[in-house]
Order: structure tokens, then C-alpha cells, then sequence
């Protein structure tokens, strides 16, 4: 196993496994880019190709390019292992049976599936397929390279070619090749007969799902497209036909346009437009998006539906603006014709159209004009209530202010009127939970670095409160952990505890220099309970203006009765103030990165690259 690995390792760069993934730029002799694995609109994901190692700055991932496919992909090491053995053109040892999971069977299941597809169109039974494909403009290049098949129209073709290649009938049904038969669970048929057969491919072009066309023309009572359903290896939800083929000429143009179908993809591969995905008949998802974003943030949707009236392509539009994409519609040419259709036409008025498409706020309001007379109070009505929450989503507070002026302009109501329509709008209600992408954060992000520090040290001494001779916990180095106020406070209870064992009374003059007023004579009595300082700690607060207001708001936080496991409690809070100093170490070293690039100090970056790894170890 271990000679695999490094087999592996020898014959793959790892800036070629992460750039397969993710746009890279580089910077000095590194590459940078958008983090994969965190919400970031600044680059904070590095990939050392001198080290063959990859580190966020953000999110403190980072490690090998194996760890990088086991988290991008969601997947274990056996599978992450296999991905990268096909990449690097190594047959792994059959020895190694246990690496074959049950996610690694249905891979098996998917390949050998495909190749039977491939091969009923190949043979006299799917020559009518091969036809209808020729004639929609597909060439038998295309053909081979989108591995399109044909699925012959009986009940168990192929299971009987899966069962006869010694897979069982129940991980065919996992593959969701197969459909139980509703009154006998242990029997199934074949999902897909007598159609044209699209495999679905992951990143790694790995066949995981299938899309089946019908093409005769007596089959209208019949879905036109059915698809494989949700499997161990499939969700639609997350996968773009055509990525696999399209990701570098994605990063390369940096431009992304997503059609609706298969054909629509291979068509315009084929015509040279290999920047084209789709998204296989179901909206936009942040899943999609945040796939999208590792390549480019400019999209070219063109969907062959009215933004007015399609509620689905609305929310992947309204999605991808929350997330800061560039988008541009190519809809309004696509009323009669499909982009498959275009092409196949006239391949220069695609691109003309690609080139001309509208941009996602002039689509707003050219769809919103047409519908809805503006002359009409329910025709204004009906428009703001289609542009209104599209002009919210803008980012740029300047781009808002220009649409706004512009509503108001061809509405002829005032601006103060659109504004005050404008702040009612709540868009994360408006089209259900699709409509508005919220990535998640860290506890940090929500009330800052600072706040979350403030939380700690309120923990901390209210712990001390709750029982003084905690502050033995803390050593001396670590009170420059804290708040400078909180420093000074730590310190001088610190003084008590390391004062010579002396009378109370004595002890108070040595920290204040007066003599309090109560008797402190009772305390004598109570010195041999070291543990309780309570009453000398009380003393000083009460001669100490600076903290009296400070500690009396923590007590009425904070129940100073309740019991609880201090001492594990205090370490723990320790243990986060020094990682909240780390990551303010690592975020300043990070910065200084930036300036030395800016420079191009190669020596400086690499420098500080190797200081910020060994900081970022100790988190």
C-alpha cells in the first residue's frame, strides 16, 4: 500500500490534482485561490508545488493532495486513493480488497453499465439511436467522447449482463439502474428501455448516473427525460453535466454558460463553446454554484424561461446573485430554439448571442416591462414586485442606487417611493428556501474575534469569583494573553495568592496602601482555608473603581452559586485565548504574505510561508 502511495505521489504534480478542482492563480512561486472549503471573497488557499502541499489561510485546512480529494469529494481514503491511482495511470493491487466499498462497487456497477450502453448502439438494435443522434447534429466523435449509449427496450437486459458479470441484483438497484418491483421486493427491471442513453459523469469524468431520451415519435404518452434517482454516488443537486469536459476552458475563459440539456452541452463542445455546462432540467442549487465558483464568478444562463414566470429558474438566479456571480441571460433569443438548435443553424449567431447577453437586471426589467403595463397601478404594482427584490440583491450599494433611479424613471413614480417599497422587501421569503444562500460561519464571524474574546475572559473570571484559588491556574506568562485591563486585574489577584503567609489586614496594605475600613481581623480566623480568598478579593474590588462596575456585570451574567468543574473549565478557556492569539499571529503573518507578494520578495513570502506552517501546526 504505502509503495502505491508514493507511486502515486511520484507521478502526480499536486497543483495539477487542486487545479482540476479549483481556479488557481499564481504568486510568486506559489498559486493561490478561493478556498473550496469556507465562504471567502479574498484568496486565501495556497498550493505549494515545491512542497506538494496545499494550506487555507481562512479555514487552517491543509495537508496532501489525498486529504485534498477526501474533502472536496466528500469521500474516504480508499476512494480518495483509487481517484488518484486513475489520474496517475496506476492499476492498484487486486490484493487490496478491502479498499472495495460498497461506493466503490457501484462505481464498478456505473462503468460496466456504460460500456453495455455504449455497445447496444454500436450493434444493429440501436441503429435507429445512432440515427436520431446524427441527424440532431451530434458527430460520431461526440458520440465516443460523451460515451452516449442506447438502452435496448426490454425488461432485463441489462440486469441480466450485470448478474451475469457477478453483481447482485440489489447493488444494480443501489446504482439506481434498476427499479424493485412493488410486489416482489426481491425482483427488479430495467429503469431504462428503448432509450438514448446520456451518462453522467462526476469531476474525475467517473460515469455515477445516467439520463435516458426517448426519440420515437409514438412515445408522447412517456417522460421525454428520466434520470437516475438519488444514489450513493449521484445527486443532481450537485453535479453539472458536461463540468468534467468543461472546467478548464471554464478557468481558461473564465466564463461559465449553463443550458438545460445534454444535447445543449455536447453540441456546443463540439462547435468549440467548451465553456458550456448543464444543469440536466433542475435549477441552479448553491451546490451548483459553489462547484462553479471554484472556476470562474461569471455565469451565462441560457434557460429558455421566462424569469417572470419560472419560479425555479428564479431561484437559482437569485442564488447565484447572494453569492456575488457576475450573471448574464441569454433567454430572450431562446423562444423557439434550444442552444442545440442554434448551433447546429448558424454556429457564429451563437456566439453573437453569447457575446450580446443581457445582464441579469436589464433581463429583470425587459421581462417585468413586457408582462405588466406600466400605465396601470397594477401594473407598477405587479413590475416592483419582480424587480424590487432583484435590485435588494445587489451587492454594490452603487449599482443599487443606478436601478433604483432607473425603476423610478420608467415607472414615473419618485425614488423616495421605491426606496420605501424597496426596504419592505424581505427577499429570504420571496421564492422558499432556495431563494437566498447563506454560507455558513464560525461563532467568530458572527460576533467578531474580539467579542468572542471578551466572552472568554468574562468566563474566566467569573470562574475565579466563583472560587479564588482558580487564579493559581493561570500562569504568569498567560495574563498577556488577556485584555490589557483584564492583564492588570489577573495580576494583582496573582500578587495575593504569591504574598508571604501574613495576616489579611497586611496583605491589603501591601496591594493598596490604606487600611479598609471593616474589621479584618475575622479573616485571621479563616487562614488556614487557603483555598478561600473570596473576602480578600472582595476588598480589592471594592477599592478598586476600575473593576467594581466590570465584575458586578459579569456576576448578574453569570450565576457566581453555580458549581461546576472550574478548574477543566478555566483550562479550556486558556487553551482558546491561545488559539485566538495564534490565528491574530497567523492573519498578521498572512497580510505580511500579501505585501511580499505585492513586492514580488520571493525570499520574504517563502520566509514567512515556512514560519506561518509551523504556527499553524500548534492549532
Amino acid at each position: 500500500m504505502d509503495s502505491q502511495i508514493e507511486e502515486i505521489k511520484n507521478k502526480l504534480n499536486i497543483l495539477d490534482v487542486v487545479g482540476g478542482y479549483m481556479k488557481l492563480t499564481k504568486t510568486g512561486i506559489n498559486y493561490r485561490g478561493v478556498c473550496p472549503f469556507h465562504s471567502e471573497k479574498t484568496p486565501s488557499f495556497f498550493v505549494s508545488p515545491t512542497r506538494q502541499m496545499w494550506h487555507c489561510f481562512g479555514c487552517a485546512a491543509g495537508s496532501s493532495m489525498f486529504d485534498f480529494v477526501m474533502k472536496i469529494e466528500g469521500v474516504e481514503f480508499g476512494d480518495a486513493l483509487r481517484i488518484l491511482a486513475n489520474k496517475a495511470g496506476i492499476e492498484l493491487k487486486r490484493e487490496n480488497l478491502q479498499l472495495r466499498t460498497e461506493r466503490q462497487r457501484i462505481y464498478e456497477v456505473c462503468e460496466l453499465a456504460c460500456k453495455f450502453f455504449e455497445k447496444q448502439l454500436e450493434n444493429g438494435i440501436g441503429k435507429e439511436a445512432e440515427d436520431y443522434l446524427l441527424g440532431r447534429g451530434i458527430t460520431k466523435d461526440s458520440v465516443i467522447k460523451w460515451r452516449l449509449g442506447y438502452s435496448p427496450d426490454t425488461w432485463n437486459g441489462l440486469t441480466d449482463f450485470l448478474v451475469g458479470k457477478g453483481y447482485q441484483r440489489e447493488e444494480i438497484v443501489k446504482a439506481g439502474l434498476t427499479v424493485p418491483k412493488e410486489n416482489n421486493k426481491t425482483d427488479s427491471y430495467d429503469r431504462f428501455r428503448g432509450r438514448i442513453i446520456f451518462p453522467i459523469f462526476n469531476l474525475n469524468s467517473t460515469v455515477v448516473g445516467f439520463g435516458g431520451r426517448v426519440f420515437k415519435q409514438n412515445s408522447d404518452e412517456i417522460a421525454k427525460y428520466i434520470n437516475s434517482p438519488q444514489t450513493l454516488l449521484y445527486d443532481k443537486s450537485s453535479l453539472l453535466y458536461g463540468l468534467n469536459n468543461a472546467k478548464l476552458a471554464i478557468r481558461k475563459q473564465n466564463q461559465c454558460v449553463v443550458t438545460e440539456g445534454y444535447t445543449d452541452v455536447i453540441m456546443c463542445h463540439q462547435a468549440g463553446f467548451e465553456n458550456t455546462v448543464a444543469a440536466s432540467g433542475t435549477a441552479l442549487t448553491s451546490q451548483h454554484l459553489n462547484i462553479l465558483k471554484r472556476y470562474s464568478e461569471n455565469l451565462v444562463l441560457a434557460f429558455d424561461a421566462d424569469i417572470a414566470g419560472d419560479s425555479a429558474t428564479k431561484r437559482g438566479i437569485n442564488a447565484a446573485q447572494v453569492q456575488g456571480f457576475n450573471i448574464k441571460i441569454i433567454g430572450a433569443y431562446l423562444k423557439d430554439s434550444d442552444p442545440a438548435d442554434i448551433v447546429l443553424k448558424d454556429v457564429k449567431q451563437w456566439e453573437q448571442y453569447v457575446n450580446q447577453a443581457r445582464s441579469i437586471m436589464d433581463y429583470y426589467f425587459d421581462s417585468a416591462f413586457l408582462s405588466f403595463d406600466k400605465n396601470t397601478s397594477e401594473g407598477k404594482k405587479e413590475i416592483g414586485r419582480i424587480v424590487l427584490p432583484a435590485i435588494k440583491r445587489l451587492q454594490n450599494k452603487i449599482e443599487q442606487s443606478h436601478w433604483i433611479q432607473k425603476l423610478s424613471e420608467k415607472l414615473l413614480v419618485k425614488e423616495e417611493v421605491v426606496i420605501e417599497e424597496l426596504i419592505k422587501v424581505k427577499i429570504s421569503n420571496l421564492e422558499g428556501p432556495l431563494v437566498e444562500f447563506k454560507p455558513s460561519l464560525k461563532e467568530d464571524q458572527y460576533i467578531g474575534i474580539e467579542g468572542r474574546k471578551k466572552l472568554i475572559e468574562e468566563k474566566i473570571i467569573s470562574l475565579i469569583l466563583k472560587n479564588p484559588d482558580n487564579i493559581k491556574l493561570i500562569d504568569e506568562s498567560d495574563t498577556a494573553l488577556f485584555s490589557e485591563k483584564i492583564g492588570r486585574f489577573l495580576q494583582k489577584l496573582k500578587k495575593i495568592v504569591d504574598l508571604p503567609d501574613e495576616n489579611s489586614e497586611k496583605k491589603e496594605e501591601k496591594l493598596l496602601g490604606v487600611r479598609h475600613p471593616i474589621n479584618l481581623g475575622t479573616l485571621e480566623k479563616e487562614k488556614e482555608k487557603e483555598k478561600d480568598l473570596k473576602n480578600i478579593f472582595d476588598i480589592i474590588i471594592s477599592n478598586d473603581s476600575e473593576f467594581k462596575n466590570f465584575l458586578a456585570v459579569i456576576a448578574l451574567k453569570d450565576d457566581l452559586n453555580d458549581k461546576e468543574n472550574s478548574e477543566e473549565e478555566i483550562q479550556l478557556c486558556i487553551l482558546q485565548l491561545k488559539n485566538i492569539e495564534l490565528k491574530n499571529r497567523l492573519d498578521n503573518i498572512s497580510n505580511d504574505i500579501k505585501k511580499a507578494e505585492a513586492k514580488k520578495d520571493l525570499k520574504k513570502v517563502d520566509s514567512l510561508m515556512e514560519e506561518f506552517n509551523q504556527l499553524a501546526k500548534k492549532l
